[in-house]
């Protein structure tokens, strides 16, 4: 794993220094200085907002827990933590999510089944969310002169593959396709050696489709959420733009939006997308405003942010070790299911 992670920020720092090579880094730093502090706070706090967004919508798929401030915080707190740890390891954006379901255990006494089961949800509407964002920035990207035909033809290939893959993951718990596969098993004498098994992946799935059944206000509401997570990120786009002295369209902060979320997610494997998201952003910036240097300004700021994240999420998982505390304050309440 170690000589992982070490490939991986290899690659990526190849990758960045390539994209830095393209362009006068001198002009792309007095453009970026040009942000401010209040231009940058301004960005921090519009980052927050879309933060706790992205927050509630998995406190939203945390059934086990009442929709009350105290527990919207818990849960804050810890996707901050979990998303610290999805940026800097070389899992797929997936390495924090084991961190979140701990934490859930340890200190509030959630199960790791539900905490799991949370998380996936959370990951599906997210993704859910994402795929409708794609499609609608993939309209746009075709309607733009601007653009090369390769870049929309890329562009609809990777939404087209996403999509799929997305629908599929949904059908997959919706139609309790891993517990059939277990019934399956169960049937013959292997099965038997390991019951105990199977029965915890039938419970498991049943909690995913309580929650599309049985909770389908917080379902919907929670992708109405998680859409509007994603619309913050064009008026992050555009804001940074804005305020660097080159302004884009919301349009054209659509089409780049969601070229560097698609490409994130294609090259999930990357901690956090080192190297790949600055070529986009240059890339794109490139063809819309003719200023590549813009585009790894923009970038620049963006990392920028994220560094900032990152280390509070640091210190908030520093807080969790230095100061343990039993969980005395568990679920106070489990929500009713949602009225049909």
């Amino acid at each position: 794993m170690r000589l992982l992670k070490i490939m991986y920020l290899v690659v990526g720092t190849v990758l960045l220094g390539f994209v830095a090579i393209q362009t006068d880094l001198t002009q792309v730093l007095a453009m970026a200085v040009q942000i401010g502090f209040w231009g940058f706070l301004g960005i921090l706090l519009l980052y927050l907002a879309a933060f706790a967004i992205d927050a509630f919508t998995f406190h939203m798929a945390l059934v086990e827990t009442p929709l009350t401030t105290n527990w919207f915080w818990r849960i804050f707190n810890i996707r901050l933590v979990g998303e610290m740890f999805n940026a800097i390891l070389p899992a797929g954006g997936m390495g924090g999510e084991p961190v979140k379901a701990f934490i859930l255990k340890r200190r509030y006494g959630i199960g790791l089944k539900a905490g799991t089961a949370s998380l996936v949800l959370g990951k599906t509407v997210n993704m859910i969310a994402l795929v409708l964002f794609l499609a609608i920035g993939f309209a746009f990207m075709l309607d733009s002169d601007k653009l090369p035909v390769f870049y929309k033809l890329i562009g609809g290939m990777g939404l087209g593959v996403f999509a799929l893959s997305i629908l599929a993951f949904f059908i997959i718990q919706r139609g309790r396709l891993t517990s059939r596969f277990s019934a399956r098993i169960a049937k013959h004498p292997v099965g038997l050696r390991i019951a105990h098994r199977i029965d915890q992946i039938l419970e498991f799935d049943d909690m995913l489709v309580r929650f599309y059944t049985q909770h389908k206000t917080r379902f919907v509401s929670a992708i109405a959420l998680a859409f509007v997570n994603w619309l913050l990120g064009i008026l992050e786009v555009w804001g940074i733009s804005w305020l660097l002295g080159h302004p884009v369209s919301l349009i054209d902060a659509w089409i780049i939006e969601a070229a560097i979320q698609l490409v994130r997610t294609a090259i999930f494997i990357m901690p956090a997308s080192l190297g790949v998201q600055e070529g986009t952003f240059l890339l794109f910036y490139a063809a819309i405003t003719g200023s590549a240097e813009l585009g790894l300004a923009v970038a620049l700021v963006r990392r920028g942010r994220e560094l900032i994240w990152l280390a509070w999420g640091g210190l908030v998982g520093l807080a969790y070790l230095w100061w343990p505390r039993p969980h005395t304050t568990q679920v106070s309440a489990i929500p009713e299911p949602d009225v049909e």
